[in-house]
């Protein structure tokens, strides 16, 4: 009984949880209900009154133009709170943009105070409305300046309009409710401007700007017109001159105005003006001043990308090119400040050359050390090194630059020259054992001279150099070349060298690049006296000494300046070094043990056959010992004679002999003076490759004994045997002329033709005739269809002298 029970209330109670659960569930489904239906309700009412609302702006806006000249700004004003209210910018940027021009014409109205939008400004009781209506409307303007694309017809009449809705309502100039009388309300209304400008500030107003210039001017062609660019900037200078100056805005100045790629140069093109106001503010001074101070430089550069940063300091170039008393007065300042940018950052994209470096890196009179126009000169030198090892990527671009300034280098070289009571040469020996700040910047000198200099005669032809003379007279090369001997040398026998590293490594390489790119153009065409390369002071015996004792400074004297020891002693070095190879190898008979002979059998007819087939295979060191040849003759009767060398001898004679023999299509020889080079269609031989390895070990074993044969290769030849077109001070244009002096010759006068180049119908082509046939090659893409003319002749000449010497040894076996 009692169990019954309990199971019955036990049901009991769980049917009424479940009936209170069930309506629980009901009132939420209700209540659900209820709040869908106020949402649903809410939002169609919403719709309702958007739609209403801007049926009533079109209404409004729809009325005549007459009708709408007249329209009291209070009338405007309420429209434009409406519209604000409701306010989507893809729905409603045609309304947006009637209303903008309806507040603009209500400003061109004459004598109709009621009209003038801008009169609202002066009720008691609509004062903060307004301003805080033109605040809306003036940020939305600078929203849709973020999205507008310049270079689309319909989209620059916006950007037209936009920016005269910030023009005209951020400074009081054009309001005519301030005219007569109403003057003493302008300092108000200045307040008001400020006020406003303020706010755009702190919203991202010059963000917008930089934006706005980006899409407009970084392209081939800038499509913002000179109306918009005179509006973006004056906008960009205006809370700067109110704020007169202050650092905190000459620093968005300078990161999102000044860093628009090449700005100053489309200013100076679009609206010359504008130049002008930079001027009468002297604000390329207060950049220089602001950025002078490096934890400012530091913070702009950090909000930079690396590629803008580049950009602001292009501009900045620019601007001092314009103004050289700035320049003049705030030299050590602005030099600090490139040089800390280019120190900061790695960049990507073209330094801007400076039209300034003419007048900053001008030599000057005195001769100390320490005088303010010395060490202005080493600051700019000190930049210019800076920007060469930091722009990797565009070093050719700023050295050409540099050397295209014709007076630059011989200026800075008769500078450098005057330097120290016994003039600059022996100050930069010295130079060389102190680790002073001073001596550093002189160095830094010098590594920029010799940087410029080795760049420009490396593109500089024969006449140039020795008729003409261009930067450089001969004697001064003679005197140049005596210092860079003199400079290399002290840096390897004191063993500067060889613990060098960073700045010291890189002012060796610089200075040696130099001295070697003037010996190789004295070895083809003679320039100095005889003997000027020696080092008089240097005795063969001690060099020899020193390399018997394997002492680095000796080694490193023969890899980067053997022509400092006479000809005569290197074959002497080098037979002493053969002997000792030969007898730590055992290819030297002794009493108590003979070397290694390799015998081989030759005939007559069939020479370069037989001994191919039997020395290609040979080890380095069989190659290296004794060879003993026996000649048959077609029968094979062997003939008299074997001996140590004679026979050898006459062998390796007539086996260079053949393999360089045109006929044999091996080698051919260059038109003139008949030098050998490798032949461009050697490959009709099975085994080419083959023959030129044996060739080469052939030559080896000549050169191994001591056998003189008469082999003239072609310079630029023997420059890529010997590894020189890879070595940063080779130049292409000094080989041409031994690979093809014909083209040379015409190349030349092409550059040096004084009519109209395009008389002569010549295009950015060369033909050859290979093994028969005619083959074009294009100098640069396209080439066979481009003419030459006046204006692309000497750019094009340098890329087509080099693309033809590059295109045949391209093509060489091997």
């Amino acid at each position: 009984m009692f169990s019954a029970s309990q199971s019955s209330k036990a049901q009991f109670l769980d049917k009424a949880r479940q009936a209170r659960e069930e309506r629980r569930e009901l009132k939420e489904r209700e209540r659900a209900a209820v709040q869908i239906q106020a949402l649903v309700r809410r939002f169609l009412c919403r719709c309702h009154l958007q739609k209403e609302i801007r049926r009533e702006v079109e209404d409004f806006f729809g009325t005549t133009e007459s009708g709408a000249s007249k329209r009291s700004a209070l009338s405007v004003f309420r429209i434009a709170r409406k519209l604000l209210f409701v306010f989507n910018h893809k729905e409603d940027k045609e309304r947006f943009e009637k209303l903008c021009r309806c507040i603009l014409n209500s400003m061109d109205v004459e004598n109709e105070p009621k009209v003038w939008y801008v009169s609202l400004a002066l009720s008691k009781d609509l004062t903060l409305l307004w301003i805080k209506q033109i605040k809306d409307i003036l940020w939305f303007c600078c929203e849709f300046l973020k999205q507008l694309k310049p270079d689309i017809l319909q989209d620059s009449r916006l950007v037209n309009l936009h920016l005269t809705m910030l023009v005209t309502f951020t400074d009081t100039s054009t309001w005519k409710i301030l005219r007569g009388k109403g003057e003493t309300l302008r300092p108000a209304m200045n307040h008001i401007c400020a006020n406003i400008m303020g706010h755009l500030n702190q919203k991202g107003f010059y963000s917008v700007l930089q934006i706005l210039l980006t899409n407009g001017l970084a392209r081939s062609r800038p499509s913002l017109s000179k109306g918009s660019l005179t509006a973006i900037f004056s906008l960009a200078l205006r809370p700067v001159v109110a704020a007169q100056f202050s650092d905190n805005l000459l620093r968005s100045f300078l990161i999102h105005i000044m860093s628009v790629p090449a700005i100053m140069t489309h200013l100076a093109t679009l609206t010359p003006e504008r130049l002008a106001v930079i001027e009468s503010h002297d604000l390329l001074r207060k950049f220089i001043i602001f950025l002078s101070r490096e934890a400012q430089c530091r913070d702009v550069c950090v909000c930079l990308e690396g590629s803008h940063t580049l950009c602001l300091l292009g501009n900045l170039v620019y601007l001092g090119s314009l103004n050289d008393k700035v320049l003049e007065d705030e030299t050590a300042h602005f030099v600090g400040v490139l040089i800390h940018m280019l120190s900061y950052y790695l960049f990507k994209r073209a330094f801007q050359k400076s039209a300034s470096v003419r007048n900053i890196l001008k030599p000057v009179g005195g001769k100390r050390v320490d005088s303010a126009e010395v060490q202005k000169v080493c600051s700019i030198c000190v930049l210019y090194q800076t920007t060469l090892t930091t722009l990797t990527q565009i070093r050719l671009q700023i050295l050409t630059g540099l050397t295209y300034l014709d007076d630059l280098l011989p200026k800075l070289w008769a500078f450098i020259c005057e330097l120290g009571p016994q003039g600059g040469l022996k100050l930069f020996l010295e130079c060389l054992n102190n680790d002073t700040e001073e001596s550093k910047r002189l160095l830094a000198m010098l590594m920029l001279f010799c940087d410029c200099s080795r760049h420009l005669i490396t593109i500089l032809d024969d006449i140039e150099v020795y008729e003409e003379q261009i930067s450089f007279k001969l004697e001064e090369l003679v005197t140049i070349s005596s210092f860079l001997n003199s400079f290399v040398f002290k840096m390897i026998w004191d063993g500067i060298v060889e613990n060098a590293r960073g700045e010291t490594l890189e002012l060796f390489h610089s200075v040696h690049g130099w001295l070697m790119v003037l010996y190789e153009r004295d070895c083809r065409r003679r320039f100095a006296p005889e003997d000027h390369w020696l080092r008089k002071d240097l005795k063969p015996s001690v060099l020899f000494q020193e390399l018997d004792k394997d002492k680095k400074r000796a080694q490193l004297l023969l890899q980067y300046i053997p022509h400092v020891i006479p000809h005569k002693n290197r074959v002497l070095l080098f037979r002493n070094m053969v002997t000792k190879e030969k007898e730590k190898l055992g290819l030297v008979e002794t009493s108590s043990a003979s070397p290694h002979v390799t015998h081989i059998t030759i005939r007559r007819s069939r020479m370069l056959e037989d001994g191919y087939e039997q020395l290609r295979q040979l080890s380095q060191n069989a190659m290296k010992g004794v060879i003993r040849v026996k000649f048959v003759n077609d029968l094979g009767v062997d003939e008299a004679g074997i001996d140590q060398d004679g026979v050898f001898k006459e062998f390796l004679e007539e086996i260079i002999k053949k393999v360089f023999d045109p006929a044999l299509n091996l080698f051919k020889t260059t038109s003139g003076d008949e030098r050998l080079y490798p032949s461009p269609t050697s490959y009709i031989h099975e085994n080419y490759l083959q023959l030129f390895e044996f060739v080469g070990k052939m030559l080896g074993k000549a050169v191994y004994e001591g056998i003189v044969v008469d082999v003239p290769f072609a310079s630029f030849f023997l420059s890529q045997l010997l590894g020189h077109h890879h070595s940063v001070f080779y130049s292409s244009v000094d080989e041409l002329p031994s690979l093809d002096s014909e083209f040379y010759k015409n190349l030349t006068s092409i550059k040096r033709y004084d009519g109209d180049i395009s008389d002569l119908g010549l295009t950015l082509s060369y033909d050859e005739d290979v093994m028969g046939q005619l083959v074009c090659h294009e100098l640069v893409p396209g080439g066979k269809t481009i003419p030459v003319t006046n204006e692309n002749n000497i750019i094009k000449w340098k890329q087509s002298r080099k693309k033809f010497f590059l295109s045949m040894t391209e093509r060489l076996p091997g």
